[in-house]
This record gives structure tokens, sequence and C-alpha cells, in this order.
């Protein structure tokens, strides 16, 4: 085994060669996507100051891409607020060196780490059921910090990163947008950030639970932003192919898209979520109570295509999630769609459940800690009858569970809304997010 320890210092090096500033936009962008704005009233993400991104940029400041390296230098290293574009072409590889090698995650693998040895050492028929220690795990946190190292991409204030065409894919990353202001991601797939060495907590939900890091899009302690147009999923590495040991998913995926600490004012629309256990959290802790007065996303005209859970699940933050289409299957890995959580504020309208046999309306809310949730115009679709049906779901909810009731308290009144489509319209939405159809 090779020890793989990401030489940053020579990608910058290489960059300095080979990334070049285009001279104008790419050829792909003939509609002038990279200097479109949120519109004005479209969404918390519109309010404030507006989420413009990089779209004054000035010619120097428009890349064009196609490499990890040149990724990590047009976004995560440049220096100030200066408004940029840049532009992805093809696939760009996380999992990527400098020198076009792929890396796999034995070769982030250092001081020892074997995924064999470690699920030899915990096995809690023999560990018993308490927390791993040692040098197996101090190998297993050094290992993971190696890849942390190479996976990870910071985005900078005032820029906007958009796919060329219908085949931009960002596969493997970690792309944290983290204290920035004002940024854009439009028409690009996100695949399958996955985590190399998850661990394992022996007391996490009874039984125990693998637990990863690395959302695809991580979006914390920022304001204006705007997520539209992209595809989220799994790649060739689908969760329900991930094998289980120590009698639990050996999970190596965290979430698609996660909002947290003290983000504010985002819109999120038009995106395909695909296939995802846990794919969206707004606010990341009950005790985080600084995110009061913060988190405020408009989730509009998204699919929701069999996802477990969290779609979303919100703490704290004033949410309308109004326009999405809610593809719901699997019963036997179907949790929720809308979790309610502490002191959160959501406001359901005009959405569409398309429920598969064997899931009923009751499972659609969760109560996570919260208290009430304004919905109406939600409509249920059984799948291929066609047929939109009104559905009250707060009263299905708590008649399922009438030992943990939701109220439908008033708190707010989504007042930065573009439009809020009649319910019916939203039927032909799958066929019109995602990327690539820019």
């Amino acid at each position: 085994m090779r020890r793989f320890v990401p030489p940053l210092a020579l990608a910058a090096a290489l960059v300095a060669t080979t990334l070049a500033p285009a001279a104008a936009e790419p050829v792909g962008d003939p509609r002038g996507v990279g200097r479109q704005t949120l519109p004005e009233g479209d969404g918390w993400g519109s309010a404030g100051n507006g989420t413009t991104g990089g779209s004054e940029a000035a010619p120097e400041d428009v890349h064009r891409v196609s490499t990890m390296t040149e990724f990590r230098a047009a976004v995560g290293e440049r220096d100030g607020d200066t408004p940029a574009i840049v532009y992805v072409e093809g696939v760009i590889d996380a999992n990527t060196a400098p020198d076009g090698t792929a890396l796999s995650c034995e070769d982030y693998a250092v001081d020892g780490y074997t995924q064999e040895d470690y699920l030899a050492e915990y096995d809690p028929d023999t560990w018993g059921w308490r927390d791993p220690e040692g040098p197996l795990e101090e190998a297993r946190t050094a290992s993971s910090a190696v890849q942390a190292e190479q996976i990870r991409v910071g985005v900078g204030s005032n820029t906007t990163i958009v796919g060329v065409g219908d085949d931009a894919t960002i596969t493997g990353m970690n792309l944290r947008v983290h204290n920035a202001d004002n940024v854009i991601l439009r028409n690009l797939t996100f695949s399958d950030a996955h985590d190399c060495f998850p661990g394992w907590d022996p007391g996490d939900g009874g039984g125990g639970n693998w637990n990863s890091e690395y959302d695809q899009v991580e979006v914390s302690g920022s304001t204006n932003v705007w997520v539209d147009h992209n595809t989220f999923d799994d790649g060739d590495n689908p969760g329900s192919e991930l094998p289980e040991h120590f009698g639990r998913k050996y999970e190596v995926h965290d979430g698609l898209l996660d909002i947290v600490r003290a983000t504010d004012l985002v819109t999120v629309s038009r995106n395909h979520f695909e296939g995802r256990d846990k794919a969206m959290l707004l606010g990341n802790s009950d005790g985080r109570t600084t995110d009061r007065g913060y988190l405020r996303v408009t989730w509009r005209h998204n699919h929701f295509d069999g996802l477990g859970e969290r779609a979303p699940r919100v703490r704290y933050g004033q949410v309308h999630v109004h326009n999405n289409y809610y593809t719901v299957r699997d019963p036997e890995h179907f949790g929720y769609s809308l979790g309610v959580g502490k002191e959160s504020h959501l406001y359901a309208e005009n959405n569409i459940f398309d429920l598969y046999d064997g899931i009923g309306a009751g499972e659609l809310l969760r109560n996570w800690g919260g208290s009430d949730i304004v919905e109406h115009g939600n409509v249920l679709m059984t799948e291929g009858a066609g047929r939109l049906t009104p559905v009250d779901l707060v009263a299905e909810h708590n008649a399922l569970r009438p030992d943990d009731q939701l109220g439908t308290g008033l708190t707010w009144v989504p007042q930065l809304v573009d439009e809020v489509e009649p319910v019916h319209a939203v039927r032909g939405l799958p066929r019109s997010v995602g990327a690539g159809l820019l």
C-alpha cells in the first residue's frame, strides 16, 4: 500500500501554467447562463442584497475548467471577493492527483489502516458495544484527514459555478460554500462524494450505525446562495447496493445538500435529488440555538426522487417548500419526506406526492421535536393512476401517530414568492429539472 498525501503545492504550481482565463464566454453558453442572476422575488435567496454570484466578473476572472487541479485553483484558491465565473466542462473527479492519476481509497490509507483489519478489530462480537479506540481507530482518523484534504473544495464569495452542456459532472467532491456570500451553482451533476473511512458508532440508534463525512454540497455560515438546475445522485455507488457490516449498512454517504450553521437567504430550485437515504438537512443540531433567525430557505420546483428521508428535515428556519414533486417509493427504506424539527417554521404548499404501494400519507411528515407546520394545496398521486387527490398531511400524520401530534399554527407567511403555481402544473415537473436543461 503506498501512502498518498495530496500535493496541493504541486497542484498550485501546475495550475499557474495550465489555467488560463477565458477570453470570452464559452461556446457552450450561448444564452449567457454564467452571467444570469436570481430574479427579484424568487424566494429567500433574492432577499437582502440578492444573489448575483460572479455575474460582474471581468474577462480575466472567467475560467473554463475540466480537471480537478484547474477546478481547485479557479474555485478554492483565489484571493479576496473578486467576482468570478467558473465554467465546468466534462467530468471532474475529485479523486484525481495533479498528474491525472486516479486515486482509490487505498491511496488515502495511512498508518497501517485497512478496512479488513478495522472490521476484525471492532466487531461487537469480540470488541463489545463500546466505542472504537486504539491504533486502528487513530489510523482511520488519520486516513480520513488525508482524503478530506484531497476532495474538499471551498467556494469563495461572489462566485458562479456553472456546467457547460449536458454532461458537466463533479464526482467524489465535498464542495463547501463555507462562510461565503453570494454564490450560484447551476447546471451541474454532483455525484458520489463517498467516505472511504466511515466510523463505527455502537451507540447510535440502539443497534449501532456507520457514520460518514462529506455532503456533496454543504452550505455553511453563508448568505445569499442559489442552487438551480442541478442533479444530485450516488453515481455508480448507490446506497441500495452498499454491504452490511456488524448488521448495519456500511454507509459511505452523508447528505446531498445540507444547509447549516446560520446560513441564510437561499433558493433551491429545479434540481433533481435522487436515491439518497438521508438527503437534505437544514440545521444540524437542536442545540445550535445560534441558528435562530437564520436558515431562511425556499425549495421550489424540485424533484425529490426516491429519497429515504430529509426532503428536507428542518430546524429553526422559516422554510417555504412549494411546487415540488415527490416520487415516494420503496417502503422498506422510506422513512418520511418533511421533517418538522426544533423551532422549525415549515410552510408547504402545492406539492405532489406520488406514492407507491405500501406507503401511506401519514408517513410523509415526521415530528423531530417541532410543533407546527402550515400546509395546504398538497395532493397525492397513486402510482400509475395519474389522479390527483387533495390530502391533509397534518391530519394524516396525527391519525397515524396519536401520541406525537403536530399543529398548524401560523407563525409567518412567505412573501418572496415569484409564483406559486397551481398544483396540477407540477405534474410534468420531473421532465424539466436537473442538470443539462439550461
